[in-house]
């Protein structure tokens, strides 16, 4: 089923935490990670499918095929995870890096996630791609020249992607943690006009401002590393990782820039217009004297207060040279039927 706007979430943005490989192995610290994400108010917990052997080279890379060896989980233990998180109506996630897995988990998945490292393995991508679910792709390390021919390799594939309420490209730095100089938020406006896709960006800073810059930036889609705690912990993703506490206040604030930024429409407001200040803080004409019967208005003869009564101040010139027909007292409103 299309739906009118796939990355639409709860807030504004979609938002994904990504509890990814926090959980350094073991279940029981997983369940524990996705159940305070499902508790935040994201909008989608999102994890990672792989097996070593499947992902690194374990004669060209050996520390790598060790380290995800050691962070698997296993099929069970993600279909359990997948149906926690639908079982509390959030979406559930998984940059899935083995396509062995895909068969067994593609019915828990809303989206497809394609991670910055592999925005290059078209024999990857197009397993996706011919499925037809929303893609987010995420581009880090990558140039618009190479995010443009993915782009194009993924509608090949699929033309359902030339709409891009099925493919959002976020922008994305993959060193952890990124430093600010290397952010480049403003690459959100030159993908987003650039690839005429749905936007969005994915974090690996300190902290929240990114993200909320990011927002403000027209990001649709916005993912961040989630964690239970940063203190005493060693593997890096949880120094880039907000907390459930700082999670929620995320979402607080997207919510009230949300509506900071209101529309595009720039008219008087609907309290601007119902406290009077149209006319209270505009400045009318008014002489700064009395005058007289037949005494014909000269410019020395005005001055230009608030409230905006009688003859507005943009219209001075249509009573420079009337004459006064009817006594106007100094610092009294100038009714134009007064003058002729």
């Amino acid at each position: 089923m299309i739906k009118k706007n796939n990355w639409a979430g709860k807030n504004g943005p979609l938002l994904i935490a990504e509890v990814g490989g926090n959980h350094e192995g073991s279940f029981s610290y997983a369940k524990k990670l996705v159940n305070l994400a499902i508790k935040s108010g994201v909008d989608i917990v999102k994890l990672q499918l792989y097996t070593g052997s499947r992902l690194v080279s374990e004669v060209e890379s050996k520390d790598r095929y060790e380290h995800f060896k050691k962070f698997e989980l296993s099929k069970n233990e993600h279909i359990y995870l997948a149906k926690m998180c639908r079982s509390h109506k959030v979406g559930y996630l998984a940059s899935v890096w083995d396509l062995q897995m895909l068969n067994w988990i593609d019915k828990y998945l809303d989206y497809y996630k394609i991670g910055s490292g592999d925005l290059t393995a078209y024999p990857i991508i197009k397993e996706f791609a011919l499925r037809g679910k929303p893609i987010i792709l995420s581009t880090g390390l990558s140039n618009i020249s190479e995010i443009n021919n993915t782009i194009k390799f993924i509608q090949k594939q699929n033309p359902r992607y030339n709409n891009r309420n099925y493919l959002a490209i976020l922008q994305c730095t993959s060193t952890y943690p990124t430093d600010d100089n290397e952010i480049n938020l403003n690459c959100i406006e030159t993908l987003s006009k650039k690839t005429k896709m749905a936007v969005g960006y994915s974090d690996h800073s300190i902290g929240d401002l990114a993200l909320k810059a990011a927002y403000v930036k027209g990001a649709e889609v916005m993912e961040f590393h989630f964690t239970d705690t940063r203190k005493n912990k060693k593997f890096r993703d949880h120094k880039i990782s907000l907390t459930s506490k700082e999670t929620k206040k995320l979402i607080k604030d997207i919510s009230r820039l949300k509506k900071l930024m209101g529309n595009s429409l720039k008219t008087p407001t609907k309290y601007e217009i119902k406290s009077g200040h149209i006319k209270s803080f505009r400045r009318g004409v008014y002489p700064n004297k009395k005058l007289k019967i037949g005494h014909k208005i000269k410019m020395e003869d005005l001055t230009f207060l608030r409230p905006n009564h009688g003859v507005d101040a943009r219209n001075y010139k249509k009573i420079i040279g009337k004459t006064v027909i009817k006594q106007i007292k100094s610092f009294e409103k100038i009714l134009i039927k007064n003058v002729q």
